[in-house]
């Protein structure tokens, strides 16, 4: 990818096309911290709808020094409102293109032959081809049913998994839940390695160590003879938890959006949980959210 496009997609991001996407893929996996680049790459995901949006947000915070820009980035109204112009400029495209086929087409006064239908001609060739084969039946060990996995699908496309997360401002602890996988373990250095193996190999003397610990026994002695006996002190009753008030108390945390967060890392019992929550803070919207528990459900059964 040159200067020029590069330039022209930072102002027009809803114009990138599939090729170029697989430009800017090429320039992260070599530049992977740049920040521009991710900014493009995000916009053309979230534009099209894909499925990749959410783990590649994973990896943007991943290559990203400051979560909150990014935060602040992809819940921008300029970010949400580019879907709905990349639809309109696509209809906008294709409706041209119609028109100016057909001005082309109304001036053809050539009697015009009738178009050969390529699925009708695929299937004779099929049917003559089977003709000359002989047809092998399949073993009855070697047969699989159509549908393995009845509803799946749908309960999937009905709880829109890999669907784009979509987080408003008010979203931050959904946010930072849906990055908690791509939190960063802190790599052990070869020297710290080398220091722990090099003094696990030099063991101190016998005779220092017998030393200390004669003196620590001789402290605690003197200790229990110059103090009087020390009366365990009595333990409060810990007060009963009131489990309904402190989902009261969180409740405010809870969010269609955190739902679906636990949906898309599969922790179905938390989602499940999320929804029961959301359906006492919006009681009008019950039946949706018992909707979407039964799916989820349905989740369940089939990854246990």
């Amino acid at each position: 990818m040159n200067t020029k496009d590069f330039t022209y997609l930072l102002n027009k991001p809803y114009s990138l096309t599939d090729r170029q996407a697989l430009e800017l893929e090429a320039v992260l996996s070599e530049y992977p911290y740049l920040q521009s680049a991710r900014a493009i790459h995000l916009k053309g995901l979230y534009n099209r709808d894909s499925y990749r949006y959410n783990p590649e947000l994973k990896k943007a915070a991943a290559y990203t020094t400051d979560r909150s820009v990014l935060f602040d980035f992809i819940t921008t109204e300029q970010f949400q409102a580019i879907q709905n112009d990349y639809v309109k400029n696509l209809e906008k495209a294709t409706g041209e293109i119609l028109i100016r086929d057909i001005e082309q087409l109304r001036p053809a006064t050539e009697e015009v032959k009738p178009p050969v239908n390529k699925l009708e001609e695929s299937i004779k060739l099929s049917i003559m081809a089977t003709e000359q084969k002989p047809v092998e039946e399949p073993e009855a060990d070697t047969l699989k049913p159509e549908y393995t996995q009845p509803g799946i699908k749908q309960a999937q496309e009905k709880l829109e998994i890999g669907k784009p997360l979509e987080f408003n401002k008010n979203e931050k602890h959904s946010f930072h839940e849906w990055l908690q996988l791509s939190k960063a373990t802190p790599v052990k250095r070869d020297e710290e390695t080398h220091n722990e193996i090099v003094t696990e190999k030099l063991p101190g003397p016998d005779v220092l160590q017998n030393e200390t610990r004669n003196k620590k026994l001789e402290m605690i002695d003197k200790f229990i003879e110059t103090n009087p006996k020390i009366v365990p002190v009595k333990t409060a009753p810990s007060p009963p938890v009131n489990i309904e008030r402190s989902i009261q108390d969180t409740s405010y945390l809870m969010t269609e959006t955190l739902a679906r967060v636990y949906l898309e890392q599969k922790k179905y019992s938390k989602a499940i949980q999320a929804y029961e929550i959301l359906i006492l803070k919006y009681p009008e919207k019950s039946v949706f959210f018992a909707d979407r528990i039964s799916e989820i459900k349905l989740l369940q059964q089939n990854n246990n």
